[in-house]
């Protein structure tokens, strides 16, 4: 289980997130959502050292995570971020092979295993037909999924992920959000963010609502966190999102529509 325990976060000596505490459990998926500007991101780059936590502990199956090392950690989790500043001008498949370099020496010779994990994220995240194409030429789409499958060759029990649909088309969305179901069946520990809250409901084993956005911090906090019916329930989604939804069922499941 990963739980922050009163985590403050500081840019500039100007408080961002202050006193957040929230654990997420293993073996399952956990989204995040709330309104722009809210935090999310700034909570989740706690775990990739881009946001500085300036108070609090984070911990993992009990070990104090912060003070891990950058390789340790990257052994630990990989982490999907939402912007890219950079595209590397490199072949997809050595992209993937990034992926590998904590787990790889100062030579960083791959082993045959090495490259076993990097052609079955490839195929994982459908991208293996890209394999020599240089990155920087593909359509935001495909270049996010070549990314996941970098994160995937990490091959970490943690998986963390900011908005990782952004780039994706209505059907790349529901295909992506499959394959992080499928690897909840496979014991992987998820947390990401969505903006479309009708997924966040649909996929979440739990949700963790960010407060309404106001210029303190006191308003980018926690509302609450629960499992998706639960917050329903509590109308936490209606008071912080300022919106209504409508349910309807069929041989399927649940869907709801946010207005």
């Amino acid at each position: 289980m990963l739980e922050y325990r009163h985590v403050s976060v500081s840019c500039q000596r100007t408080p961002v997130l202050e006193d957040i505490s929230v654990s997420f459990p293993a073996g399952k998926i956990t989204v995040i959502v709330g309104p722009n500007g809210c935090g999310k991101t700034t909570l989740l780059q706690c775990l990739n050292g881009v946001s500085q936590v300036t108070g609090g502990s984070i911990f993992l199956k009990g070990q104090d995570y912060l003070k891990l090392s950058p390789r340790e950690r990257a052994r630990t989790l990989s982490f999907l971020p939402q912007v890219r500043t950079i595209i590397p001008a490199l072949p997809v498949k050595t992209l993937v092979e990034h992926g590998r370099f904590p787990y790889l020496g100062f030579a960083r010779k791959k082993s045959p295993k090495d490259m076993a994990i990097v052609r079955h994220a490839m195929e994982f995240a459908q991208v293996s037909e890209y394999a020599h194409q240089y990155v920087d030429t593909l359509s935001g789409g495909v270049r996010q999924r070549v990314f996941f499958a970098m994160a995937l060759a990490q091959d970490c029990n943690l998986m963390v992920l900011d908005e990782p649909t952004t780039y994706l088309d209505l059907p790349g969305q529901k295909e992506f959000l499959h394959m992080l179901e499928i690897l909840r069946e496979e014991g992987k520990t998820i947390i990401l963010t969505l903006h479309d809250l009708n997924h966040a409901v649909r996929i979440a084993d739990q949700l963790v609502v960010m407060g309404a956005c106001t210029p303190t911090p006191q308003g980018r906090k926690i509302a609450a966190w629960g499992a998706p019916g639960d917050c329903l329930k509590r109308h936490i989604l209606e008071e912080v999102f300022h919106t209504k939804y409508k349910k309807f069922e069929d041989q399927e499941g649940a869907y709801y529509f946010f207005i």
